[in-house]
């Protein structure tokens, strides 16, 4: 398996980056983009990087979030434009509350940038509650339970759901596992269902204990300390060969995480590859 980083806050490369996140991940002869962004800049940076994102089997959004979504009209555009046709569009999977509205604290609401009867419209869309198989061995997690007692404990925002107005815990945020040869490797998008809740989600599905790698978001940036501390004691416990951790993990939690992990630095143009 292949992942390239179409956008990130940090670029390594010359590329643009932009607060957001985007990867293109191969494997087993699938082409699979999760998320896209908050602009086109996905697009640009694919294109300098001699990614075809005309080719997508799979499109998976993580959660429902700008910065993960608002690149979607700008995807549908590009795929337009060349003539394809919903038979040549990937096959999207997202969580049913990524779709949905959000009202602020002072009241503001928040429709998506694209819904899910109009990305229907263009893309194969499948909304899933439920782990699905994208490849033999790369799985989308669908909902992601929350278990410990440190993570994803407050709301900030409501919902607007068909059942009414409700808090908002971003119960669509989720994740790609993949089972490695060496262990598995845990593809987030932003943790907010807590990145150590989505490990022990991802040893369930995949039936494997081992954590060689996690790549993404780990929604660490304004955290408090006891909570960072206790991932970082997690992460101890589950001794991954490697993390990479980006977008919104934040300066003090990576910093916390290399004291008892092999934090890597990433960023846009960044490869890596796993058996």
């Amino acid at each position: 398996m292949k992942i390239k980083m179409l956008v990130d806050n940090n670029t390594l490369s010359g590329l643009r980056g932009e607060w957001g996140l985007s990867l293109f991940i191969e494997d087993n002869n699938k082409n699979i983009l999760l998320d896209v962004g908050s602009s086109d800049l996905f697009i640009e940076n694919a294109k300098a990087m001699d990614i075809e994102l005309l080719k997508l089997d799979y499109l998976v959004l993580s959660h429902g979030h700008h910065d993960h979504t608002w690149g979607l009209p700008y995807l549908i555009r590009h795929y337009k434009m060349k003539g394809l046709q919903k038979e040549d569009a990937p096959e999207t999977i997202a969580h049913p509350f990524a779709f949905y509205p959000r009202i602020s604290p002072k009241g503001k609401k928040f429709d998506p940038m694209v819904s899910d009867k109009e990305l229907g419209i263009h893309f194969n869309l499948q909304l899933s509650k439920e782990p699905k198989w994208l490849t033999e061995r790369l799985v989308y997690l669908g909902e992601i339970p929350r278990n410990n007692d440190f993570e994803s404990k407050e709301s900030m925002v409501q919902v607007v759901t068909p059942e009414g107005v409700i808090d908002d815990y971003t119960l669509d945020d989720t994740a790609l596992a993949y089972k490695g040869k060496e262990g598995l490797v845990i593809i987030t998008g932003c943790s907010h269902s807590g990145i150590c809740n989505i490990v022990e989600y991802a040893k369930k599905v995949c039936g494997d204990e081992r954590i060689y790698d996690i790549v993404g978001g780990f929604h660490l940036m304004n955290s408090e300390e006891h909570i960072i501390k206790e991932t970082a004691k997690y992460m101890e416990n589950n001794t991954p060969e490697v993390l990479h951790p980006c977008h919104c993990t934040g300066l003090k939690a990576k910093i916390e995480l290399s004291k008892v992990a092999n934090v890597q630095h990433i960023g846009v143009g960044m490869e890596l590859e796993y058996e």
